[in-house]
């Protein structure tokens, strides 16, 4: 065996030059990931203010500042279903500055669009903070008390139900959908404009039943306008722990929710993706949001990157299947 040559002069120069080189490489993202934040960040809500999305941002907003000790903006822009501002996210520098409320349409819209305005594996997930239950709703005044009621009555009249959504395309049209295909159950889908004009709908007569999400109709569950059937979470929601779910009442597979978290565009540092998600998670901590997320009907339970990128998967998955089952698409 022949002994190992000492290394020459010019081997040694040109591997301190390889290590050389790759650690140039690394520093300006290195640099850059220690001196972030310096600037303020703009964390863009693809929805109007007001709603359920554009609130949690505002809760969580102000103490994720605090926490990473920049100002955090609330950058509302709302289009097309959540697209608009999923493509503006999408699109922005990957350098920590931007940051995305994630929900339902970036898992949603894949299965419905032929032609999206940005590229799914745009969008890098940060962290889930929580889910909000979907309700199955009827009228007080059917005599339809459960589950089991409702499908016995939709059986024996084919076609003669309809429920009310607030739009096609949405998460509450899907809902129902997946419903229709889960029980093997034919009703007709009468889309609204908006949410509000749906369970206005429901409350007059005009539609049998309806899925919304369970902050928008807590007030009218309570005040009896509206009857609870059943949360479409696998688990009771604390805000109606007396209503059942779907998966008590025989329907196994069944968990949907209005989901919320933060993303950010797909190539920011690693090293700033785990300072927010760390921020997250502290924020998660406190009693104080906890108390207010659970009063607007959040289930709250926070998921880091990967496992809510399993989640995001696995959801857009399941819409995938509905959508192709409905024959739902949206251009």
């Amino acid at each position: 065996m022949r002994p190992a040559q000492p290394l020459t002069s010019c081997a040694i120069t040109r591997r301190r030059c390889l290590v050389a080189g790759a650690a140039a490489l690394a520093l300006p993202s290195l640099a850059m990931a220690q001196a972030w934040p310096a600037k303020p960040i703009r964390l863009i809500v693809p929805f109007p203010p007001g709603g359920l999305i554009d609130n949690m941002a505002r809760l969580v907003g102000p103490r994720l500042a605090q926490e990473l000790g920049q100002p955090v903006v609330i950058d509302n822009k709302p289009g097309a279903g959540g697209n608009l501002g999923a493509a503006e996210a999408a699109r922005a520098q990957a350098d920590g500055y931007t940051l995305l409320m994630a929900s339902p349409p970036l898992t949603i819209s894949p299965a419905l669009y032929a032609s999206l305005p940005y590229k799914p594996e745009q969008i890098a997930p940060v962290g889930l903070l929580g889910r909000v239950p979907n309700v199955l709703l009827v009228n007080p005044k059917s005599g339809i008390n459960s589950v089991a009621e409702l499908l016995a009555r939709a059986r024996r009249e084919p076609g003669k139900m309809n429920y009310a959504s607030n739009g096609n395309g949405t998460s509450l049209h899907l809902s129902a959908e997946l419903f229709k295909s889960t029980a093997g159950i034919f009703i007709t889908h009468i889309p609204y404009r908006g949410a509000a004009a749906a369970v206005t709908g429901l409350i007059t007569g005009e539609v049998d039943m309806m899925f919304e999400n369970l902050p928008s109709v807590l007030g009218q569950i309570q005040g009896g306008t509206v009857k609870a059937l059943a949360v479409t979470t696998s688990r009771r929601s604390k805000t109606l722990p007396a209503v059942p779910t779907l998966v008590e009442q025989g329907m196994p597979a069944f968990d949907v929710s209005a989901w919320y978290g933060v993303a950010a565009p797909a190539g920011t540092p690693p090293a700033v993706l785990a300072a927010v998600e760390q921020a997250l998670q502290k924020i998660l901590r406190e009693p104080e949001v906890t108390r207010v997320m659970e009063s607007r009907g959040a289930d709250v339970g926070f998921l880091a990157a990967a496992p809510m990128g399993a989640f995001m998967a696995a959801d857009a998955a399941k819409w995938k299947r509905v959508a192709d089952f409905a024959k739902i698409t949206l251009g």
